[in-house]
């Protein structure tokens, strides 16, 4: 399976696939651009197709995760800034291999929370809009902290749905967010699994954020723990990490790092579970 960690892009994306290698990931996310900033970034296509080549040839796979300030569901005198950060991802991505941009899928502070899934539906569909490439836009499920989008698989499948090219967008499944949401109980993942195969959740899931949770079950609280020493339960993650539906997406951890400033102990680790019956 494709088990990695978030990495930095200090050097440029060929850096981060060889940090990736270097720790034993088979899978790696990183930030095609600035996570803090609103600002678009020039594509380096000879380090994006340099990161490419060595991920096609060590059988790793990415995605980029777009800044936290993109909003989808902004309203429209903000879309087009938002629109452009998609754009330019996207571009990063493709040009890097990656299988996708992981997007969060927005918060909307305005009365009519219908208005809030429209902006995401239209912004996803400007995003969209004349794009060729092989990346997909990947819209993560939220844990419920300062909005109440995206909390469901219902919401984010009619989303889909509903836009021009449903084709280019799939999902990225946050096991912290979706057990602070109450989407997912931790013991219920075959419930769960059902549930997202019914409503044509799961044959578009692309990704994993493999984060355990430091609050409970339910909290609405976005605080990511190690696997293992959070309140999700190491049996209720091998449940998970079992499913037929993770075995070809990258599954990615998003957690703190151990001693010696890496993931690579908890990628062991992670490998271990599959391992355990």
């Amino acid at each position: 399976m494709f088990i990695g960690a978030h990495v930095r892009t200090r050097g440029g994306y060929l850096n981060a696939a060889k940090t990736a290698l270097s720790i034993g990931a088979k899978a790696f996310q990183y930030f095609p651009m600035n996570p803090r900033s609103l600002a678009t970034k020039a594509v380096n296509l000879i380090d994006a197709n340099a990161c490419a080549q060595l991920c096609r040839e060590h059988g790793i796979l990415s995605i980029g995760h777009a800044p936290y300030a993109l909003n989808p569901a902004a309203d429209e005198p903000e879309r087009v800034v938002m629109v452009n950060l998609l754009k330019n991802g996207l571009d990063i991505t493709n040009a890097c291999g990656s299988v996708g941009l992981v997007v969060h899928f927005g918060k909307y502070t305005g009365k009519d929370p219908l208005q809030g899934y429209k902006n995401i539906i239209q912004c996803l569909n400007s995003a969209t809009e004349g794009y060729t490439g092989a990346s997909f836009i990947l819209l993560e499920n939220q844990a419920g902290e300062g909005s109440q989008l995206g909390l469901t698989f219902e919401e984010m499948v009619q989303v889909r749905k509903l836009c021009d090219s449903p084709e280019k967008i799939g999902f990225c499944l946050d096991t912290c967010h979706a057990f602070a949401s109450r989407l997912w109980q931790g013991t219920d993942w075959a419930e769960l699994e059902s549930k997202g195969v019914q409503l044509d959740y799961l044959p578009h899931l692309k990704a994993i954020h493999l984060n355990d949770s430091v609050y409970p079950w339910g909290s609405r609280r976005d605080r990511h723990a190690n696997i293992g020493s959070g309140h999700i339960g190491i049996s209720n993650f091998q449940s998970l990490l079992h499913s037929p539906y993770l075995r070809d997406i990258p599954i990615v951890l998003e957690t703190g790092t151990r001693r010696d400033g890496t993931h690579q102990e908890e990628i062991a680790f992670v490998n271990s579970l599959l391992e355990r019956k």
